[in-house]
């Protein structure tokens, strides 16, 4: 007996077999077991997970006749009947497969769907299994959508699909569609384990998982990638051997790149891909394998509660662990993007090898500056800090919103009570230390009398404010050294004017009782008056520019009514038309007449000689001459004098309207100057 192939021998018999599906297993398993079939269905997903497995196991429990032929439909087909036998090894007369990808015309369809009117020859239902749909034509699609919405009743349709966007939405909205995922590498991993037990074949766990990897969700490619493993190592899975085999890159080599990354070590860097290239390994599936280390890394550091959740049959597990704790968060995600983008990279450059140097390059050279500390000093060094605010010195006073305003003595006949200390608040300040502001000392009473007379309440804040902000505009205490022993800046005496109480007291300095009150200045407004009642309001001028000078002539008479009668019978059209209507007649006999123009852009002997030619065929004259001069009669500036007399009559008939009247005199409306066009 010929070997069958893994992925033939250890395909799913029932939906309890199926692996990676459970979705679309409870689905269908449901629905079979309450008896709520639908008439078509529509499996989607990549290569290799299951879509035609799933239909024939469908098909087998619809059609199933149990071991002692009195069976129905079931979600657990027997596999020992007529039924289930026949269709697993491809001969039961009611389950067709049509490969779409060859048989996309609609000759094919239709003939399919002539089968469609006769009734199943052994079992219940006919199933009809299109694979690839999506090859069909527009034709096929449109030639099977009548039967795909309403089959008959014993006719059940599968389709199946790897790229269901190019499906017409008039078939996706005639099926159920189940979408079947790519498989975790986990499960995989399971399923080949399972498969080699079965078949006496030793394997080391680092192959498998090497396997599982490579298929990239697709159980018959793992299945495939496992047969062609067992002949290369000669009846055994071995990582070196299946590692060879694949051309994948040793991990080893990607942990001594991330490694040397992190700690800056371009030697190693180079001489490591260096190794790569001499022995052939990808550059592709090294930036691969990088990205996944990285993905792995950047998870244990953002979650490191996940680090007691990996497999601890997982080889790799300790090294990206340790690697996760030498390199900081921030780096590991930029050494993730630039694999990822690197990859993009190799297929522009001469030499896959030479693009990998350069990528890891890249990565060493985007690297951030080293401080000291490790990842803990690099986490810090993105963080701001603000440095402490000095403690002011022991000699500066500790409360420096009050200020102490001097006393001053009055003279004798105005003796009053000394002030007491007013009470100054300035704006906060944002800063550690504010300098002292020192009062001005007592004055006699003679030289105090102006500062009393002059003195507010806003000039003291004003000159408190002013010295601070002097304070301010020196370097900050941590600027110049400790701060702790930051010396006090000794300000400049500021000499606050100080106010008797009763002067404080009041907002406003009294006015002098001898000033006169200045009379207020009078402002003559124009005001608008409303119309009378009765009264017609004029209109608005034109806005249309008044036309150019016109000065009819009987020779001007003729020409016009020549020239419109050339137009209306489509005679002259385009340049000489135009050169028609800015023409003036000047003189004319029988057989010859004389043009004037005014631009010589328009006396062109092409144009001349057709509008010589429309005249002559109109029965005028036969011969016409042009000169260049000016024109005061022309039909063009007649069309135009005959045009501003219309809009003058329609403006008029529009202002004289009562309605308008009102409107305009009630509310005080406006005619928008142009808005008017006559008819």
């Amino acid at each position: 007996m010929s070997y069958l192939v893994l992925a033939r021998k250890y395909r799913p018999k029932t939906f309890s077999e199926m692996v990676g599906q459970e979705h679309v297993v409870q689905a269908l398993s449901n629905a079979l077991t309450q008896q709520r079939l639908h008439h078509a269905y529509l499996f989607t997903g990549t290569r290799g997970v299951g879509k035609t497995t799933v239909s024939r196991i469908l098909a087998k429990s619809l059609n199933c006749q149990g071991p002692d032929g009195q069976g129905g439909i079931t979600a657990t087909p027997c596999g020992v009947c007529p039924a289930c036998t026949d269709i697993d090894s491809g001969r039961f007369p009611d389950y067709t497969e049509l490969d779409a990808a060859s048989n996309r015309g609609v000759d094919e369809v239709q003939g399919l769907l002539e089968q469609a009117v006769y009734k199943p020859v052994q079992g219940r239902f006919k199933v009809f299994m299109i694979d690839e749909v999506h090859m069909l034509t527009n034709t096929a699609f449109n030639a099977m959508l009548k039967t795909l919405e309403e089959p008959p009743e014993y006719l059940k349709f599968v389709l199946a699909t790897t790229d269901p966007q190019k499906v017409p939405v008039t078939v996706l909205s005639r099926c159920l569609q189940f979408n079947l995922r790519p498989m975790a590498p986990e499960t995989v991993l399971e399923h080949l384990t399972r498969v080699l037990a079965a078949e006496n074949v030793p394997a080391e766990p680092q192959a498998l998982r090497l396997l599982a990897r490579a298929a990239r969700g697709s159980m018959r490619d793992a299945l495939s990638l496992t047969d062609q493993a067992i002949a290369f190592g000669s009846g055994q899975l071995q990582e070196a051997a299946v590692r060879q085999m694949l051309g994948s890159v040793d991990r080893s080599h990607v942990f001594r790149l991330i490694d040397a990354l992190a700690q800056g070590d371009g030697r190693t860097v180079v001489e490591t891909a260096d190794t790569l290239r001499i022995n052939g390994l990808s550059a592709a599936s090294t930036l691969e394998d990088m990205s996944a280390v990285l993905q792995r890394m950047a998870v244990l550091q953002a979650v490191p509660q996940m680090a007691a959740a990996v497999d601890a049959s997982d080889p790799e597990a300790a090294e990206v662990a340790r690697l996760s704790a030498a390199l900081p968060a921030d780096e590991t995600q930029l050494l993730y993007s630039i694999c990822l983008h690197g990859r993009a990279d190799l297929g522009l450059a001469p030499d896959e090898y030479a693009a990998l140097t350069m990528v890891l390059l890249r990565l060493l050279a985007f690297k951030p500056a080293a401080s000291e500390g490790g990842a803990a000093a690099s986490a810090e060094k993105k963080t701001l800090t603000r440095p402490e605010a000095a403690a002011p010195s022991a000699h500066a006073p500790a409360d420096t919103s009050v200020v102490q305003a001097p006393q001053v003595v009055p003279a004798a006949a105005d003796r009053a009570p000394a002030p007491s200390p007013v009470s100054v608040h300035p704006a906060p300040v944002a800063a550690p230390a504010m300098d002292c502001v020192t009062a001005a000392p007592a004055r006699p009473a003679a030289s105090a009398a102006p500062a009393l007379a002059q003195a507010t309440p806003d000039d003291v804040n004003q000159a408190v404010q002013d010295a601070l902000d002097a304070g301010d505009r020196e370097s900050p205490p941590w600027e110049a050294g400790d701060a702790a022993q930051a010396p006090v800046r000794a300000a400049a005496p500021v000499r606050l004017p100080v106010r008797s109480p009763e002067d404080l007291r009041q907002k406003t300095p009294p006015a002098p009782a001898h000033t006169a009150q200045a009379a207020p200045e009078t402002v003559a407004i124009p005001v608008r008056t409303a119309p009378e009642p009765g009264a017609r309001l004029q209109p608005l001028p034109s806005a249309a520019p008044a036309p150019a000078r016109l000065v009819r002539t009987e020779e001007g008479d003729v020409w016009h009514a020549t020239v419109q009668q050339l137009i209306a019978q489509e005679a002259i059209t385009a340049l000489v038309r135009e050169l028609a209507l800015q023409s003036q007649l000047v003189a004319r006999d029988p057989d010859h007449w004389l043009l004037r123009v005014e631009r010589e852009s328009l006396n062109q002997p092409t144009a001349r000689e057709r509008l010589r030619a429309a005249l002559e065929a109109a029965g005028h004259a036969r011969q016409i001459s042009v000169e260049v001069g000016v024109v005061i009669d022309s039909p063009a500036r007649r069309n135009a004098h005959a045009a501003a007399e219309r809009q003058r009559v329609a403006e008029e008939i529009v202002h004289n309207d009562p309605y308008v009247q009102q409107l305009m005199r009630d509310f005080g409306g406006k005619i928008v100057p142009g808005s008017i066009k006559p008819a």
